[in-house]
């Protein structure tokens, strides 16, 4: 009989967790959940709020493992990780493998060291229900949202749709951004920069002032000619900058989506690689607390690697809305391991979070900033003046090691005149000597559409959504094609300099690429037209403060202060009739569909709107006599902005460029985007071809070479019946037989045309033996 049964949630965990555990402990894994509610149906029992769980067809052989070497074992322990959904797994086990709950030992650990792991063996406690219950309640929530919701939007929108609580609120920020920034009219103004002479130094220092238009900045330049120029006041002023805090989940996300360019997945994923393999603490906490252990370790890893005047013990207090459990903030298990073996994307985020923490435990940044003001004499306008502006470091503290992102905005217009070094032999009223003034035309920025990192950083601002949902909601939005992570042209835009350079204005017109953004979350047609359904028929679920408040009302949950099935009961009670009402709902029109105009050749209204197959453009409608006709909606235009002409230039498709062997070539445009129609055969256009300008002969070259690549899949037919072809594909040469693909031995490859029926059946019926 095994003494101790050690039962975890991941493989990687299991393997660490062994190695500090002797010959008396069995170490193994349950794979995640080992029961959930079921897939394809709601699995709440409607009348009492009940979940109905089910172990899923591919978890039923390890379940059955897990019963064996628990009835095997002493003592059972379940150590799943130390948040709800780590609580939940536990209760489920003992629910399932019928553990008492009584004898069961729950051990809990941030970090998986030797010590973490001995001292969580001698500190066993029990299930924690009110844990387990937050969990059951946010996933019978959103099974309950999820589906009432979906069958809504197969009705009124498009069949196979799916909405969420809290994707659906991580949708609705993205909408409405980028309906600010197409409502958003950026306005030009004018910046005046100049460079002065103070010996053999220079000064460069900005106006004060702005102005609105060209003629102002004009009239400024002239009355510069003959003003003088004198340092009104020198300010010096210390400044002292402290480290930001250890990593919280959210602060990693964005940190390493800025410096490392990680997706907010990808940074989960590594993370929870790095935990497993006892690298870092636990990675889904909201916490910037520090244990007194790392901050003891830090102090005398920085007084070894910098020095003495380099260490500043400090800890941070969370102030998070909501903060779950008193878990530690992200930091390496053991401070002195500046580096560590692994991948590559392993150790980058290692390095990241490694000088993150020391930063924490080391002195503040010493800086000197000086703020000269430049008077212009003999000038009309009063108050006016040019400033300038220097930063010394005097110490660098943690700055030697991290410094913070300044934020995802990299569209900043103010990097020509920044910060630089002032000369030392200033001093105040000291006339300079103007070489350059120059007035710059820019234009107001609007807002910026999201990252993913800003994303996670308003869903945190908000109360929407915990460390551990984050990552899974920006994954959905994009994998239901609410939301699409892209890149967005820019346009050229034209602005003017004019440059006072001795006593002569010159003007130069230059251009510049405006708008152009990349990475970032653009909404779809079908994404949009989602939420604004959901906006006018849901707004309650849709409301930011409803899915915050939810959050709290979780936390209230795993704190025991709040009843779950109660909680769930008074949110159905509201919820349901909404439903109802939305079914029985008729409007005129479909959801998302915008009338455009008049079709001036039939006087048949066109329309935009989703259709089974995506966005569509439409003439006529459904009560004529005639069909309709559609147009699939490229993905250059938007159901919300395209104007009339050009939904009608769509309809230009198909068009009939000639005949080719007695048969037409038609260029068309379908689901799959253009492509040329010949003899009942298909062949997607390139993308860099337009449809509307591709000729007769291009399009014959591309049936062509269709036909030269489909000849050389086509290696050899056997007419008998059932028919047997040899096929050249992707991995090399295979056999289709009665409906059915046979892989060909390696051996076979080369000879692969010249094989017989015999040897070809052989293979198909070693295969079916």
């Amino acid at each position: 009989m095994q003494d101790n049964l050690v039962i975890v949630e991941s493989p990687a965990k299991a393997k660490t967790i062994e190695k500090f555990l002797g010959k008396d402990y069995k170490v193994m894994s349950s794979y995640g959940h080992i029961r959930d509610l079921k897939k394809k149906e709601i699995s709440i029992d409607m009348d009492t709020l009940e979940p109905e769980y089910e172990i899923p067809e591919e978890k039923r052989k390890l379940v059955s493992d897990l019963k064996i070497n628990a009835q095997k074992a002493k003592k059972v322990w379940l150590a799943s990780d130390e948040d709800r959904e780590g609580e939940a797994i536990s209760w489920h086990l003992c629910e399932v493998l019928g553990l008492d709950e009584a004898n069961t030992n729950r051990i809990v650990f941030h970090e998986i060291t030797k010590n973490a792991i001995l001292e969580a063996i001698e500190n066993p406690r029990h299930l924690d229900m009110n844990l387990a219950n937050a969990q059951q309640a946010r996933r019978m929530l959103d099974r309950l949202v999820g589906f009432n919701l979906s069958p809504v939007l197969w009705r009124k929108v498009k069949p196979s749709l799916s909405a969420g609580r809290v994707q659906s609120v991580a949708v609705r920020l993205i909408v409405e951004r980028e309906r600010e920034i197409q409502a958003y009219k950026s306005e030009p103004y004018f910046r005046i920069a100049a460079v002065f002479a103070l010996g053999d130094s220079e000064i460069r220092a900005e106006l004060s002032k702005r102005f609105a238009t060209h003629e102002e900045a004009l009239a400024f330049l002239e009355e510069c000619k003959d003003a003088s120029y004198t340092i009104a006041s020198i300010q010096k002023k210390p400044l002292k900058r402290t480290p930001a805090p250890p990593f919280t989940t959210s602060t990693l996300q964005q940190e390493a989506a800025r410096k490392l360019g990680f997706t907010v997945s990808q940074t989960m994923m590594v993370a929870q690689r790095l935990y497993e393999s006892g690298h870092i603490t636990y990675m889904r906490t909201d916490s910037v607390n520090l244990s007194k252990l790392c901050i003891g370790t830090a102090k005398s890893v920085v007084t070894e690697l910098y020095g003495k005047d380099y260490s500043n013990s400090r800890n941070y207090t969370t102030h998070s809305k909501g903060a779950q459990e008193a878990h530690e903030a992200i930091r390496p298990t053991y401070m002195d391991k500046q580096e560590i073996e692994g991948s590559l994307q392993e150790r980058r985020l290692y390095d990241l979070i490694w000088k993150r923490t020391v930063a924490t435990q080391m002195a503040d940044a010493e800086l000197e900033k000086t703020t000269v003001e430049i008077v212009l004499n003999g000038m009309s306008s009063e108050g006016v003046c040019f400033i300038a502006t220097g930063e010394v470091v005097k110490f660098d503290g943690f700055l030697k090691v991290y410094r913070e992102s300044d934020g995802d905005d990299d569209n900043s217009q103010n990097a020509e005149y920044g910060q630089a070094m002032l000369p030392s032999d200033m001093k105040e009223g000291m006339a300079l000597v103007r070489k350059e003034i120059v007035a710059t035309e820019r234009y107001s920025q609007g807002p910026l559409r999201y990252t993913e990192a800003s994303l996670v950083h308003k869903l945190e601002e908000l109360g929407i959504g915990r460390p551990s949902t984050y990552a899974p909601t920006i994954s959905t939005i994009q994998q239901r094609e609410y939301v699409l992570k892209g890149d967005k042209k820019g346009e050229e835009r034209s602005y003017t300099i004019d440059t006072l350079d001795g006593d002569k204005i010159t003007t130069k017109t230059k251009s510049e690429l405006t708008g152009n953004e990349k990475g970032k979350l653009l909404p779809t047609d079908i994404g949009i037209v989602v939420n604004d359904f959901l906006m006018e028929f849901f707004p309650g679920i849709m409301d930011y403060n409803f899915t915050a408040n939810v959050e709290e009302q979780f936390d209230a949950i795993a704190e025991g202060k709040e009843n779950w099935h109660t909680m769930l009961k008074e949110f159905y009670k509201k919820f349901a009739p909404t439903v109802e009402s939305t079914i029985k709902s008729r409007s005129e029109h479909k959801a998302g569909e915008r009338v455009l105009g008049d079709d001036p050749k039939s006087g048949k209204p066109v329309s935009v709107k989703i259709g089974r197959y995506g966005p569509v453009v439409q003439i006529g409608s459904a009560d004529d006599k005639d069909k309709p006709l559609f147009a699939q909606l490229p993905k250059e235009f938007s159901i919300e902005t395209i104007t009339l002409e050009e939904a009608l230039e769509l309809f230009r498709l198909p068009r009939t460029l000639g005949n080719y062997e007695g048969a037409a070539v038609t260029i068309g445009t379908g689901r799959f985007g253009p492509y040329v129609l010949h003899n009942r055969k298909y062949v997607s256009l390139p993308k860099d071809i337009d449809p509307m300008k591709i000729t007769f002969e291009e399009a014959v070259c591309l049936v062509e070479n269709s036909r030269r690549a489909e000849q050389q899949r086509h290696l050899k037919t056997f007419e008998e019946e059932p028919k047997l072809e040899i096929m050249n594909g992707r991995y090399g040469p295979y056999l289709v037989y009665d409906g059915k693909n046979y892989r060909l031995p390696k051996a076979m490859h080369e000879k692969a045309a010249e094989l017989s029926l015999e040897e070809c059946m052989e293979v198909i019926n070693k295969a079916k033996a």
